[in-house]
């Protein structure tokens, strides 16, 4: 099996444990990974856990020792590899156009592609694969057209897909050798940047979840207790934290008896405090910050439902983490969302920043014990189903299985 080299932003990192997820399991199911990363992890080596030490360990840090270390570096690559500076100079002095200051960076964008290259070469990686579509993968672009190296890439959504000029993303779609796809939707917007692209170049490969790990809680809560609301996210617009606030704030003040709990931190988190506040709902909800993934787990397991009101996403990991646990969910008509919930089978979806909507489905939820009860039951079984961690990583194995034995044989 040849070995596959995967350019990430950061790694390890709490916000997208399914790298590490994905990394492990090719490598149990036979394929050879190595690991680049543009950033360090974003936790100090010393608060890393046993797992992702290791990882962290073997990665490939390309701004590691300094900027002057990688410059340096970038000129002693040049310098022994001029054809491959060139074709890399060029590809990077067809990117930004009239904008100076994306020109600019593509510059630094191509200092990196060449360490990668450099670093590919001399471990022996034969293809190149990146997950999303932003500066990642323009790094990804140029190390391939530098280095005349096969590339390929996971697209998730939803940023890539809403300034598709500012990703390059045509660019990239064309040069990749094919194109991952974590859903229907996200292939469907594919198709619309490149509609002539064949469908051979592309897979849908779902994300997944550990279904095994994750096994629902039985609730030790009474019926007359109150009705404990859990949402995760990054505190920012697009997780849409002001609309479940402002639909929430109605039911308490009506003396409706929930409880919600807020993980995650960000810009919103200040505003958001002041208008639990304003809305007289302080002592209702909670700000927990940032937790580790475990701890987050933990908070969700407690839950008698999930909410996620947000704006743009691609396929959440926290809806199936929270629908694997047998928690129902409510979530919004966007994106990939409702390949995942069925409104009204395994969960509510309401239209985003849609107030009276939200406060319509939470109300129907915590009042109807016996809808969250089916709800969950249902949601546990469409995550079990669909989203099955090991089910997807066999197949996502398969699929660079195939893929790599075309590009073997056809060398």
């Amino acid at each position: 099996m040849p070995r596959v080299a995967y350019l990430l932003s950061r790694y390890p990192a709490i916000s997208h444990t399914f790298f590490l997820k994905e990394v492990l399991g090719m490598r149990e199911r036979g394929l050879r990974v190595d690991v680049a990363s543009i950033n360090p992890p974003d936790r100090s080596r010393k608060d890393l856990p046993p797992i992702e030490a290791a990882e962290a360990a073997t990665t490939y840090y390309i701004k590691s020792g300094g900027m002057v270390s990688v410059a340096l570096q970038v000129i002693a690559v040049a310098a022994a590899n001029p054809f491959v500076a060139l074709r890399g100079l060029r590809a990077a002095l067809a990117l930004g156009e009239l904008d100076l200051k994306a020109r600019a960076f593509a510059f630094f964008y191509l200092a990196e592609a060449l360490l990668v290259g450099r670093w590919m070469q001399r471990n022996a990686l034969t293809h190149l694969h990146v997950h999303f579509g932003g500066p990642v993968a323009t790094v990804g672009m140029l190390t391939a057209r530098s280095w005349r190296l096969p590339w390929s890439i996971t697209l998730h959504g939803p940023d890539e897909f809403f300034d598709q000029e500012a990703f390059y993303l045509r660019r990239k779609i064309e040069s990749a050798s094919f194109v991952i796809c974590i859903s229907d939707f996200c292939r469907s917007q594919v198709l619309r940047i490149v509609p002539e692209l064949p469908e051979s170049r592309t897979e849908v490969v779902r994300l997944g979840v550990d279904c095994k790990a994750l096994q629902p809680v039985k609730s030790e809560q009474t019926p007359t207790s109150s009705v404990h609301l859990v949402c995760t996210g990054r505190m920012v617009a697009a997780k849409g934290h002001r609309i479940l606030i402002q639909a929430l704030a109605p039911l308490l003040n009506a003396g409706i008896a929930i409880t919600c709990t807020l993980i995650g931190d960000g810009p919103e988190r200040p505003f958001l405090e002041g208008e639990c506040r304003r809305l007289g709902i302080s002592p209702q909800v909670r700000f927990l910050g940032a937790l580790a993934h475990q701890a987050t787990i933990e908070e969700v397991s407690r839950a008698d439902v999930f909410v996620l009101a947000s704006f743009a996403e691609g396929l959440p990991v926290a809806l199936m983490e929270a629908m694997a646990l047998g928690v129902p969910c409510i979530s919004t008509t966007i994106a990939a969302i409702p390949e995942l919930i069925q409104n009204q089978e395994n969960g509510l979806l309401v239209p985003p920043a849609n107030v009276p909507a939200l406060r319509s489905a939470l109300e129907r939820m915590v009042l109807d014990s016996e809808s969250r009860r089916l709800m969950g039951i249902k949601a546990r079984a469409t995550a079990d189903a669909q989203y099955n961690l090991a089910t997807n990583l066999d197949t996502l194995a398969e699929t660079w299985s195939r893929r790599l034995l075309r590009e073997d044989t056809s060398i």
